[in-house]
C-alpha cells in the first residue's frame, strides 16, 4: 500500500461546536485508509482489525498506537490478542468521525506497514 496523504495531515482538534462528519463529507478520507481493515459502523466510529503472526508483533503495534495517541491526545479503543488487534475510534467531543479519526486511522496503517504478515509466506 503506498503511504497516504491524509497521514501526513495534521490531526486538526475540533470543538464541540463542530458537527459530525456526513458520508460524503467523509468519502474521500475513507478511501484513503485500508479498506481491508477499517469499516465505518453507522456513520459514529471506525472500526479496524489488524492481524499479526504472533502475540509480540501485536503487542508492539499496540504500543505504537498508544505512543501515537498519546502524542495526538487522540485516543482510541484498543483490543488485544494474540494475532490480533482491533481499534474502535470516534471523536467523542462530537460523538461522531472527524477528519482526525481518518488521519488516525491511516497512520495506524502505516504503522502497521511494518508488522504485516508476509501473504506470500
Amino acid at each position: 500500500m503506498s503511504e497516504s496523504a491524509l497521514a501526513d495531515q495534521e490531526c486538526e482538534a475540533c470543538t464541540s461546536e463542530d458537527d459530525p462528519l456526513e458520508p460524503e463529507e467523509y468519502a474521500d478520507y475513507r478511501a484513503e485508509i485500508r479498506d481491508d481493515v477499517w469499516t465505518v459502523v453507522d456513520d459514529h466510529h471506525l472500526e479496524g482489525t489488524y492481524a499479526f503472526e504472533d502475540f509480540r508483533d501485536a503487542l508492539e503495534f499496540t504500543y505504537e498506537v498508544g505512543e501515537l495517541a498519546e502524542e495526538e491526545w487522540h485516543h482510541p479503543d484498543i483490543g488485544l490478542e494474540w494475532g490480533e488487534v482491533t481499534i474502535e475510534m470516534w471523536t467523542h467531543k462530537i460523538d461522531g468521525l472527524h477528519k482526525t479519526d481518518f488521519v488516525m486511522a491511516a497512520r495506524m496503517d502505516r504503522i502497521y506497514e511494518e508488522y504485516e504478515p508476509d501473504a506470500d509466506a
